[in-house]
């Protein structure tokens, strides 16, 4: 995987990176991931004072984070002009959060990413913000544009909770989407409610949780600060690389390379049988920004 560690200002003055950042918005929004390229860009954006001393996410610092992925994402100096890049004023906008009591979204990343959206021109009554009662909110309902935004943790029946994974309540069959390791979630991207809608997936890996026994299964012992957030236009890229580092972080804990116990397959299947998106970590280019301590990866 091409490795590069470089800061917003370096990455303007490269003009390759810019070039291949224009060559993501030729496409018609909601469609820029699926463009081809040679490489899916993921950006890994880290900032140790993105949470308080109560461990409570500050606002102003994920926005400057979310901030910080898309303009390289998209090429543009402005962020304001690259959440323009991917949103237009007449848009419907449904971010997708997650509600997992133990380690949420937050809304703090949620509200981050609602204030940039309406900076984008889209007015707040055509914003919504929802997880489990998506099917029955007007907004999602008649969406144009989505944002998946959900945070990375151990999963009892999939291995990990990811962001493909984070639709499957768009469905009204969830539990059909269980068997075999949670293996196919990746069909639902195609089901017309979502289909070709999806703008930036951000992987929340602000204090991730990379251990679990059992149903639900929440200890604080198996959760860290990682300080970091994920971004990309490809999910399955950006459920890849933050797959990578729950690994990493699982041998570093145990002191062996202990695999999930279900393995997180629907991943690479997402790639190999569904053609979503790449998990192959040679099709991805990785941008790491900020603190670079036990960055994992």
């Amino acid at each position: 995987m091409q490795k590069k560690v470089i800061t917003r200002r370096q990455f303007i003055q490269d003009t390759t990176l810019a070039a291949l950042g224009s060559s993501l918005i030729l496409g018609v929004p909601g469609k820029l991931w699926a463009q081809p390229q040679k490489k899916s860009m993921v950006i890994l954006v880290r900032n140790k004072e993105v949470l308080d001393n109560n461990g409570t996410p500050r606002e102003e610092v994920v926005r400057t984070m979310l901030d910080q992925a898309l303009t390289l994402l998209t090429g543009k100096k402005d962020p304001v002009d690259a959440w323009k890049t991917i949103l237009m004023p007449d848009d419907i906008v449904g971010i997708k959060t997650n509600v997992w009591q133990y380690i949420p979204t937050t809304a703090q990343v949620e509200q981050a990413l609602k204030k940039r959206v309406m900076d984008a021109g889209v007015k707040e009554s055509q914003i919504g913000i929802d997880d489990r009662g998506i099917r029955e909110n007007p907004i999602f309902q008649n969406a144009t544009a989505l944002i998946n935004a959900r945070p990375m943790r151990s999963h009892h029946w999939s291995g990990v909770g990811s962001l493909i994974k984070n639709y499957i309540m768009f469905v009204p069959d969830p539990y059909n989407y269980h068997g075999d390791s949670c293996a196919d979630p990746a069909t639902i991207w195609n089901k017309p409610i979502v289909k070709d809608k999806t703008r930036l997936n951000v992987l929340v890996m602000l204090t991730p949780q990379f251990h679990g026994v059992g149903p639900h299964s929440f200890s604080p012992k198996y959760v860290w600060k990682y300080y970091g957030l994920l971004a990309g236009f490809d999910p399955v890229a950006v459920d890849a690389t933050g797959l990578r580092i729950i690994q990493a972080k699982r041998r570093q804990f145990f002191g062996d390379d202990r695999p999930l116990n279900p393995p997180a397959k629907h991943i690479q299947l997402a790639d190999t049988r569904h053609h979503l998106g790449t998990a192959d970590p040679q099709k991805i280019e990785l941008i790491k920004l900020g603190f670079s301590e036990d960055i994992l990866i």
